[in-house]
């Protein structure tokens, strides 16, 4: 069983990909977690010194290395990993994925507190931030929405998303 976690980020998909993981006793990953740990450096780094594009590429390796040398894992994708290189079809294809799936509004309170440790708004003010998470979600809903399953805000237990996992 490979289980993908998708959504935006600060959605919780590294909340829940633990608590699940130990739930079914699968290995947990964060692939951004893994990211900087196979280049040495966090991602606000890699960002800074090699760009993006350079990230992207790294994210989409790592996304496949773990992929094929794992039986069964979850995994908390970063929040652009399905918007790029196809990811979401090769992950449909490899496991189950699952939208975290959460209001704009609520993305703006957790990431106004989260900002200095992710590049792509840490420069940002609010209204800013407003404006650039309405504008991401909008460009990535496409890729979310063709998760295997969604997992709504008000759905977020344990008990929904087995039963969702389980059930579908």
């Amino acid at each position: 069983m490979k289980i993908f976690l998708i959504g935006f980020m600060g959605s919780g998909k590294t909340y829940w990909g633990r608590l699940l993981g130990e739930k079914l006793r699968l290995p947990f990953f964060d692939l951004d977690e893994q990211v900087e740990s196979s280049e040495g450096k966090p991602i606000n780094r890699i960002f800074a010194e090699d760009g993006e594009e350079y990230f992207r590429l790294l994210e989409k390796d790592t996304l496949h290395i773990l992929t094929e040398s794992h039986d069964s894992f979850v995994m908390a994708t970063g929040g652009g990993t399905p918007c790029y290189f196809n990811n979401i079809e090769y992950m449909k294809k490899a496991g189950t994925t699952v939208w975290i799936n959460t209001p704009v509004e609520l993305l703006f309170e957790r990431l106004l507190n989260e900002k200095n440790n992710r590049p792509l708004i840490k420069e940002l003010n609010d209204a800013q931030l407003k404006s650039f998470i309405i504008k991401k979600f909008s460009d990535r809903k496409i890729y979310y929405e063709q998760a295997d399953l969604v997992v709504d805000e008000e759905d977020k237990s344990m008990d929904i998303i087995l039963n969702k996992l389980f059930h579908a």
